[in-house]
């Protein structure tokens, strides 16, 4: 009996601790909210919360669609539930109206709303917390001077236990450390802009790095590619050579990416389409090129997590007759023969990392559902690929891009009728 009451005690010691240790955590670098002082933001202060607001592309989650601007209730599918977004207009009832500046930054920074409550982190303040309590301000301005909305935030749609605050609190210990971008001496001016554009504001890592079973990102992978969950879009690996990396890069093609959404044999589609769209195409020319500095000079990654290219099996499990006849009806025109391409407007198939890398999951979203580069300033007129989903069953889905990726040089893996039907059934969903 003493055995078992000194075991008691000692697992009611533990799980105290644990809980102190959770609660210290979540308490870091807070922020205090109790003094506030009058906020009388000035034009130009509210004109550069605009535009960081951009950077951050707030309005493409914080309206819905056919709603008002930034009035929030846009549902943001996870794998633990809906998330929906918050009403970010001055109304003072349903949004912002009664925040005052230090409560905005405490969201941002320390994700807490003004009731202290722990928002999910959906909302990426996991990256946010590298802004500065000047931007930050800026943006709190800008929000403030929208028209106001009276509409009230939708609950959130999350299974038991990830509706809790103590699973939030335990999920903050583990995954989040607050912390305002620290400037590094020893990079040029260009590389820290870019750094903290690149980690803060633009939250690339949200999406380009992989995530573990509870939704946090992988410590050490950040940037080194991921897939975007419940949307079927692998975002590639930024430290990888074989997917996306930008070492071999000029600066200026890079930029070009970003201002326009095309550069010399590459375009953007899927969500990244909709980053140019909203966000990058709006930046300066001076933050862009920062923005390729710094993602020019990631450390290269020889074997990131989703990046090592395939060799072809030495027996084809696919029909390469039937592939190549597909690919000739439905995508030589536009492609070319020998997946040589069309300089402008098609890109080239052969050699492209975006065939060849080993996740397939882009490839089938493109040929199922099209690929469409965004309409830009200096892209206003994109070449774009037509829908097959109700053209090409899985089986000869999966031929096209069998063949697609191990002809002309190409020597990646072939794609199964599964793979295929995997991806259609969950959108299907």
């Amino acid at each position: 009996m003493k055995a078992w009451a000194r075991f008691a005690w000692g697992m009611g010691a533990l799980a105290a601790g644990i809980v102190m240790a959770v609660g210290a955590l979540n308490v870091r670098d807070e922020v205090d909210v109790k003094a506030t002082a009058a906020f009388a933001p000035s034009d130009s202060l509210i004109e550069r919360g605009a535009y960081l607001a951009r950077a951050g592309n707030c309005m493409a989650c914080h309206t819905a669609r056919g709603g008002a601007r930034y009035a929030g209730g846009l549902g943001i599918a996870t794998p633990f539930g809906t998330v929906y977004t918050s009403n970010l207009t001055p109304d003072s009832n349903t949004g912002i109206g009664s925040w005052s500046s230090a409560h905005f930054w405490r969201a941002m920074h320390n994700g807490r709303s003004k009731s202290g409550r722990l928002l999910y982190p959906a909302f990426p303040y996991t990256s946010y917390t590298q802004v500065t309590r000047t931007d930050s301000d800026a943006i709190f301005a800008y929000l403030r001077a929208q028209p106001a909305v009276k509409q009230t935030n939708r609950p959130h749609a999350l299974g038991f236990p990830f509706d809790t605050q103590a699973a939030l609190a335990v999920w903050r210990a583990l995954y989040f450390r607050p912390g305002v971008y620290q400037p590094d001496a020893s990079r040029s001016a260009d590389w820290n802009q870019g750094a903290y554009l690149v980690n803060g504001l633009g939250h690339c890592s949200a999406c380009h790095s992989p995530r573990d079973a509870l939704g946090g990102q992988s410590r050490g992978l950040a940037l080194a590619g991921g897939l975007i969950p419940m949307q079927n879009w692998y975002a590639p690996s930024l430290l990888s050579p074989q997917e996306a990396g930008l070492g071999q890069w000029e600066v200026k093609d890079i930029v070009s990416l970003l201002q326009s959404g095309v550069a010399p044999g590459a375009s953007v589609s899927g969500p990244m389409a909709d980053v140019v769209l909203g966000s990058t195409q709006h930046l300066t020319l001076p933050d862009l090129k920062a923005m390729a500095h710094y993602l020019k000079a990631l450390p290269a990654s020889s074997a990131p997590l989703e990046s090592t290219v395939m060799p072809r099996p030495a027996g084809a499990p696919f029909n390469t007759a039937t592939a190549a006849k597909l690919y000739e009806q439905h995508c030589a025109q536009c492609h070319g023969g020998q997946g040589e391409g069309v300089a402008g407007a098609y890109p080239a198939l052969a050699g492209n990392r975006a065939v060849t890398m080993r996740s397939t999951e882009n490839l089938v979203q493109i040929v199922l559902n099209g690929g469409f580069a965004p309409a830009t300033a200096g892209n206003p007129r994109p070449f774009g690929m037509p829908p097959f989903v109700l053209l090409l069953n899985d089986q000869q889905v999966a031929e096209l891009i069998s063949h697609i990726r191990t002809s002309w040089g190409n020597q990646a893996g072939a794609v199964t009728p599964l793979d295929v039907n995997r991806i259609r059934a969950r959108q299907a969903h």
